[in-house]
């Protein structure tokens, strides 16, 4: 008997590239597509789904969703992907736009404006398709290779939120994970999301040199953004620094702005 197709999501940026290089090799029953952090997970939330590399903000929020184990985009300082260009300081900042790409990197913008510096800006949604050099806002939030290819001259400052999330917190801060939606067996396909991280790590060069000029961006640059500043392991830091920022998302919730509702999800 054939074995059912695993119906996998994943986002289609230049990080996600080492965890699905040969994924459908490793595993030929998985059905492979790409698409941007915010819709897998509301494809994955709908059932289209059954696994999908979807934010983590979007991971709490999921009905008794799990995860792959010790596979996952973060990192421990900058991030060079999760970018908030501003044109004043943080504690002056009023009007924000947010990529609409990833819910994790929004709430975690509001998160430290709000509880590092004090400040509750008013927050619009910046659509994927929508320039970003002429907008009006004190500031905004890029992500994915957009945000490393801009350079926003107009905007002063442009901080890393990786960066700024290890410098407040002291811990990794993790992105995004493999979910696995409720009720779905990986089986042996389970191994094959390790297997490709492992490979694709291991030709992260080889990777940054196929992905780069379709970019716009350096090779040499894109091999050490995949080598050296992204970490793709989910060890005991990185659940400790995911279990932070879902306290933070639960008790920013508790206010009436920003994010939607957190349902009850696995616990880390």
């Amino acid at each position: 008997m054939a074995t059912p197709a695993l119906r996998v999501g994943a986002v289609n940026y230049l990080n996600t590239k080492p965890l699905i290089e040969r994924l459908t090799d490793f595993a030929p029953n998985i059905e492979l597509t790409l698409d941007i952090p915010s819709r897998l997970a509301d494809r994955l939330a709908a059932g289209e789904l059954d696994v999908g590399l979807i934010p983590v903000a979007e991971f709490f929020r999921g009905d008794g969703y799990t995860f792959v184990p010790n596979v996952a985009i973060g990192s421990r300082g900058p991030v060079l992907s999760v970018t908030l260009f501003s044109k004043v300081p943080w504690e002056d900042i009023r009007t924000v736009a947010l990529d609409e790409g990833s819910r994790t990197s929004a709430a975690l913008t509001q998160i430290i404006l709000r509880e590092r510096y004090g400040v509750q800006p008013e927050v619009t949604q910046l659509p994927i398709d929508v320039a970003h050099d002429d907008l009006d806002a004190d500031a905004v939030l890029l992500i994915g290779d957009r945000a490393m290819r801009a350079c926003l001259p107009g905007f002063r400052f442009a901080y890393d939120l990786g960066e700024e999330w290890t410098a407040w917190t002291g811990l990794p801060m993790v992105f995004a994970v493999w979910a696995v939606r409720k009720g779905v067996e990986l089986g042996a396909a389970e191994a094959a999301f390790l297997k490709a991280k492992e490979y694709g790590l291991a030709h992260a060069g080889e990777i940054a040199q196929r992905e780069a000029a379709a970019l716009g961006l350096d090779a040499g640059f894109c091999r050490r953004y995949l080598s050296n500043v992204l970490r793709f392991d989910l060890g005991a830091q990185e659940l400790e620094g995911m279990a932070r920022f879902r306290e933070l998302c639960e008790e920013f919730e508790r206010e009436p702005v920003g994010l939607s509702p957190l349902a009850a999800s696995r616990s880390v």
